[in-house]
């Protein structure tokens, strides 16, 4: 699992920050976290190909959310004959998508899923499953929540010495399930070990509201919406955002492992004082930037 930053910066781009966007790859999914503008061309820079998307979680419908999804999608469709792409969104999606699109022909056939989501969870695999929550901003707007399912993994030591061989057999046991074995029962929890899975959360452009701690509750890795630091507090309300420190108050009130800030205004020329803010309230702080690449 790989996390790539592909746009740490607010409304305003800077030179060294492109508008919102984060890519997690999963083993064959490839889902988008909102889509700025110019957001196909970081991918390129970072070496991922478009045809890895198959699915974008939109938070909310502001330009500098979203203004890169009709360039990728036109990218996407001129490439990828038959492809299909699940697009998320809070309530009211639809009829954004509509808007937006609505003059836009694709050069191929392409099917394009809208599903507007709300609170709880909205997909589900059988090795991950995408959660939604509400937050507090001026438009509806979404957080969400990726959870890797627990996995089995083959104790080789105690299946070699019962001479088990490579086949349908430890599938099986990796699955779960029992197993019989030259007329001997074998446990799935004697032969496997259990893997917990990770958590990822994206809280974004959101003043701080109680959805933001059970969202990311127990989250490896919070990527938190950090617009201004505290000193900006008024600021950061009237246009509903997060400070860092709140986001590190989110963090620490949730008990994630690691707290990744990002969504920084274009008055900071560095990051250095978002992160001090945030580390008055959470250690385990970093401050992302453009095509900073992560594995979970």
């Amino acid at each position: 699992m790989q996390l790539t930053f592909l746009g740490t910066s607010s409304m305003m781009p800077t030179k060294e920050r492109n508008a919102s966007a984060l890519f997690l790859q999963f083993k064959s999914e490839g889902i988008l976290f909102d889509c700025g503008e110019g957001t196909q061309r970081q991918m390129k820079i970072a070496g991922i190909p478009l045809s890895k998307v198959t699915r974008i979680c939109v938070s909310h419908w502001h330009g500098d959310h979203i203004l890169g999804l009709p360039g990728l999608l036109l990218t996407i469709s001129s490439m990828e004959m038959g492809k299909s792409i699940d697009i998320y969104g809070p309530r009211g999606s639809k009829k954004a998508f509509q808007s937006l699109f609505g003059g836009i022909e694709f050069e191929s056939k392409f099917n394009i899923r809208i599903t507007e989501v709300h609170d709880g969870k909205f997909f589900e695999n059988e090795d991950f499953l995408l959660e939604s929550a509400p937050m507090k901003h001026p438009v509806a707007c979404v957080a969400y929540a990726f959870t890797e399912k627990d996995r089995r993994r083959i104790k080789v030591d105690y299946v070699k010495k019962l001479g088990i061989p490579d086949g349908p057999l430890l599938g099986e046991l990796q699955r779960g399930k029992s197993i019989e074995f030259k007329g001997k029962k074998v446990l799935a929890d004697d032969a496997t070990t259990t893997i917990k899975g990770k958590k990822i959360a994206f809280l974004t452009d959101t003043m701080p509201n109680e959805n933001c701690v059970r969202l990311a509750s127990n989250a490896d890795i919070l990527i938190a919406d950090s617009t201004y630091s505290s000193n900006l507090k008024d600021k950061a309300a009237e246009w509903g955002h997060l400070t860092a420190l709140e986001a590190a108050q989110i963090a620490s009130q949730a008990s994630v492992k690691k707290l990744i800030l990002t969504h920084f205004s274009a008055r900071y020329k560095n990051t250095s004082e978002v992160e001090e803010d945030a580390r008055t309230a959470f250690d385990n702080v970093v401050a992302a930037y453009d095509f900073m690449k992560i594995v979970v």
